[in-house]
């Protein structure tokens, strides 16, 4: 089957096809990209198959990512315990994209892999959910951190204050952005702390236009 003709099929005839062992990888590849752009939500379980696939992982994931379904984020969170190397780090990529607060629990493990790609994936990813929880997290392993993984964990902080404001915490946010301005935090998150807070300060000071 030819690109042009997959990129027509709906969501039956994609998860034949992902589901068919004579089809190439190409095939498979597009069939993947086609899922996640048409939002066809039957073909989780297929993709899911193909998550600890070397070279259709990230196709997979690409396809998973985009589907408004809680389906997606228990599969997600499943592979967190079966993958390894890249392809674990590829997940918690998906993760964090979709902020799933859910995987905080093994997320905060991960952190502490002695793979470092891995541990960093998952304090980026603990920063990008960007919840209370979130927060707590990450200041509870700032003070024990040291070299790059305190600077990980330090940005991944100021994302996390990021979001927090986003969702209208501003509180919390600001009281994260405090804590920032710590002296034991990196230079460069210290500084972006204090510019957050005056920020912050200036937009709550300014004259309301007259209506």
């Amino acid at each position: 089957m030819k690109e042009g003709a997959i990129a027509k099929l709906a969501g039956p005839a994609l998860v034949q096809l992902l589901n068919d062992p004579t089809a190439s990888e190409f095939q498979k590849a597009k069939a993947c990209q086609r899922a996640g752009e048409l939002g066809a939500v039957e073909a989780i379980p297929a993709l899911a198959r193909l998550l600890g696939d070397e070279k259709l992982g990230s196709y997979a994931r690409y396809g998973l990512e985009p589907l408004f379904s809680p389906a997606v984020d228990e599969t997600l969170r499943g592979a967190l315990g079966k993958l390894k190397g890249n392809l674990l780090i590829g997940v918690i990529g998906s993760i964090s994209k979709r902020r799933d607060a859910l995987a905080l629990a093994p997320l905060t493990k991960l952190m502490q892999d002695p793979n470092t790609g891995i541990a960093e994936a998952a304090v980026a990813a603990v920063g990008s959910i960007g919840s209370a929880e979130s927060a707590r997290l990450l200041q509870s392993a700032l003070p024990k951190a040291t070299g790059r993984m305190q600077m990980q964990l330090a940005d991944a902080a100021l994302v996390c204050a990021e979001q927090l404001l986003a969702a209208g915490k501003r509180d919390q946010a600001l009281e994260l952005y405090a804590f920032l301005s710590g002296p034991k935090i990196p230079r460069a998150a210290r500084l972006g702390a204090m510019s957050a807070i005056v920020r912050e300060e200036t937009s709550t000071k300014r004259p309301r236009p007259a209506i």
